[in-house]
């Protein structure tokens, strides 16, 4: 391992040297930011070899709108909010759901709990709060699957499901972008295939590559997007084909694409994005919150003083953040950034403090 690791910083020292510049690599996946600040990766690459922490985190890139709307169903007598954890903290203009009447919001592990609710609630509309990237998306439509052959009329779902290869296009298409490489999500290339991200290397020449989450695997991905720029190349290469096909899951794919399709959407920090959320199709409707509740469209909006949507397009790091290590902290966030544990602001306070001292 120590002679792969030699060959890894190798390689980034001469890319350094080649490019005579910073080499600027986005990580887009949460998990891939808390294994590089956990395994202390960003303290042992060369000082110009600098990764971005990308909208990785789903939690983290749901529109400010759509939370805001998911607090003002909470506060409905007729409803209850079935959503993930992580979601439970993240502010809204008028709290969170932790503080927004607690008694109409409930926590599951899966969706498959939130249509436990509904078959045990059929006087309540249950409201999953489907939020996630290509990974959960599957789960999501199981439920309305699995609710459409019961006939449970009380269950809808309120998707912010998130597409993440049109939103790395964005970022690219961003005037002030400085990414020169991706090092791609693992998880969402478990569905999506690696091929994914073709369109990105034939339309940006920016590489892509796919790795793992053990400190090794993202070394060595590091070293391969340093060496398809010493090579002056860009193309994507999958580390992780142990679970990564170049087709992905295509079961998966053809669930998803039966009952949801893309739509525009708005994502923080990247505004509203062609194609880059995905909605349930016309005849799915009865199952949709936004049909249900007569919602026309979640509005564009961010929290004022926080710059989570700078830091998720990789234009600052947290700590040039006003409001973080000070306003903003874990105990008391002011973006859902600092929210998450895949957030970028949670790993910086949580590890970047601990190898400060």
């Amino acid at each position: 391992m120590l002679e792969r690791i030699r060959k890894a910083h190798a390689l980034m020292d001469v890319a350094c040297e080649a490019m005579g510049r910073e080499i600027n690599i986005m990580e887009v996946c949460g998990t891939h930011t808390v294994s590089i600040f956990r395994n202390g990766i960003r303290s042992t690459i060369p000082e110009n070899v600098k990764l971005l922490s990308g909208p990785g985190c789903p939690v983290c890139v749901t529109d400010q709108g759509y939370i805001d709307i998911v607090i003002d169903l909470a506060q409905r007598d007729d409803c209850i909010i079935a959503t993930y954890g992580d979601m439970m903290r993240v502010p809204g203009k008028n709290g969170s759901l932790e503080t927004s009447h607690r008694e109409n919001v409930k926590v599951v592990m899966s969706s498959e709990d939130a249509l436990e609710f509904a078959r045990k609630n059929p006087d309540k509309t249950v409201v999953f709060v489907a939020v996630g990237f290509e990974t959960t998306t599957p789960a999501t439509v199981v439920a309305v699957e699995q609710a459409k052959k019961e006939g449970l009329k009380n269950f809808v779902i309120f998707s912010g499901h998130k597409l993440v290869v049109p939103a790395m296009e964005a970022l690219l298409s961003g005037m002030n972008n400085k990414i020169d490489a991706f090092l791609c999500p693992g998880h969402v290339s478990i569905m999506i295939g690696s091929q994914a991200y073709r369109p990105i290397v034939e339309k940006f020449k920016k590489p892509c590559v796919v790795a793992g989450f053990e400190p090794m695997q993202l070394i060595e991905g590091i070293a391969e997007i340093c060496r398809q720029l010493i090579e002056c190349r860009a193309d994507v290469t999958c580390l992780y084909d142990a679970v990564v096909k170049p087709e992905g899951n295509l079961t998966a794919q053809k669930l998803v694409a039966k009952y949801m399709e893309p739509t525009d959407g708005y994502w923080r920090g990247l505004g509203k994005i062609a194609a880059g959320t995905l909605a349930l199709k016309a005849e799915y409707a009865e199952f949709d919150a936004m049909k249900r509740f007569g919602i026309e469209e979640i509005p564009a909006e961010e929290l004022g003083g926080c710059r989570c949507g700078e830091i998720l397009c990789g234009l600052i790091s947290p700590p040039e953040c006003g409001l973080f290590d000070k306003k903003c902290t874990p105990d008391t966030p002011v973006g859902p950034c600092m929210v998450s544990s895949e957030g970028a602001c949670s790993a910086w306070y949580k590890y970047g403090r601990r190898q400060r001292r």
